[in-house]
């Protein structure tokens, strides 16, 4: 039968199981179909496509899939992303092209998908693959003599395109000045090099790795400097519900602990109502005896002040936890926090 492969999502085997039952289903379903694989352009994004491209492949030797570039309104403007609706700029173009047939899949970083909008009519995130590094890390522009944010002299300039990333570096270090920067993670560190204008970038992990630059990560961040962003290191895989055999075959790739664990902590993001400008974390694993336990911050835009709440559930409660959470928050200021921010 299906074993699992090295991140833990099953696969389908030459003797057959569950699993090749379930391709040879989809197979048939499809028929002569290719399967279009809907992605954005940036060179981050068309890895995690070509990822998800190759494990169907893998399940699926005769099955075709084609990996399908979309430039999003996300990634053409250079603005502050809240003048266009906030992360749900970087899905409209990809959610319209699922809905109306253009693709059949859509490959997203869930840590961009927004928790106060809806997902489309008609759609489902049928995988989540097992979950990557949450941990961000300090990326030193070429030539930095530093090695630890610890080191920095007041007054240093960093940058980062998160705004949960710069209130927590400005919870740790409320001397350093902590600027926005925008574009995809390659221009980024373009630009980190060649302007000189910043002392260093905060990053992704998981997303340095995935683009083959995890030999720039410099300082790895501990959780209790940096907590996550909801969905972070998880790769989704979005599709229509009424294609059942896209819908099973990619059920295939789904990581059963990474769906608990991005459940709870979506939960927590959407109670909490949160727009694209509010610094939210929120952090799920599972505990040796088997409990969730989900770790949710809210901080103001510069750090100065925060909501943390930590609590426990058993795995069969994913969706509780994660009300249960946002409601200590909100009993902590969260909800007068996030009403602060413009947006």
């Amino acid at each position: 039968m299906g074993k699992p492969s090295e991140k833990g999502n099953v696969v389908a085997t030459k003797s057959g199981g569950p699993a090749a039952n379930v391709a040879d289903y989809a197979v048939m379903t499809l028929g002569d179909r290719v399967l279009r694989v809907g992605t954005r352009t940036s060179p981050m994004a068309l890895h995690q496509a070509n990822l998800v491209a190759d494990m169907l492949k893998g399940l699926c030797p005769d099955l075709g899939v084609e990996v399908v570039g979309i430039e999003t309104s996300g990634d053409r403007w250079q603005g502050d992303l809240a003048e266009l609706g906030g992360k749900g700029a970087f899905m409209k173009e990809i959610d319209r092209a699922l809905v109306l047939g253009a693709v059949d899949a859509a490959v997203h970083c869930v840590k961009d998908v927004p928790g106060d909008v809806p997902l489309a009519m008609g759609t489902t995130f049928a995988a989540y693959l097992a979950r990557e590094d949450v941990h961000d890390a300090v990326v030193w522009r070429a030539g930095s003599r530093y090695g630890k944010l610890d080191e920095l002299p007041s007054g240093t300039r960093l940058g980062t395109s998160s705004v949960r990333r710069k209130a927590q570096l400005l919870k740790y270090r409320p001397d350093l000045h902590v600027e926005r920067i925008r574009g995809n993670v390659n221009s980024r560190l373009a630009r980190l090099d060649a302007e000189r204008q910043y002392e260093a970038l905060v990053l992704g992990c998981s997303g340095l790795r995935r683009i083959g630059m995890d030999d720039r990560i410099g300082q790895v961040l501990p959780l209790d400097i940096m907590c996550p962003a909801v969905g972070a290191g998880v790769i989704g895989v979005q599709c229509r519900t009424n294609d059942p055999g896209v819908l099973e075959l990619l059920r295939l790739l789904d990581h059963a602990e990474t769906r608990l664990h991005v459940r709870a902590e979506r939960a927590m993001l959407h109670a909490l109502q949160g727009h694209c400008n509010s610094p939210i974390a929120g952090h799920c694993t599972t505990t040796m005896d088997g409990q969730l336990s989900l770790i949710g911050m809210v901080f103001t835009r510069e750090g100065g002040k925060f909501a943390y709440a930590h609590e426990w559930d058993a795995p069969t409660r994913p969706d509780e936890l994660g009300g249960y959470v946002a409601a200590v928050l909100a009993r902590k200021g969260a909800r007068n926090i996030i009403a602060g921010i413009p947006h």
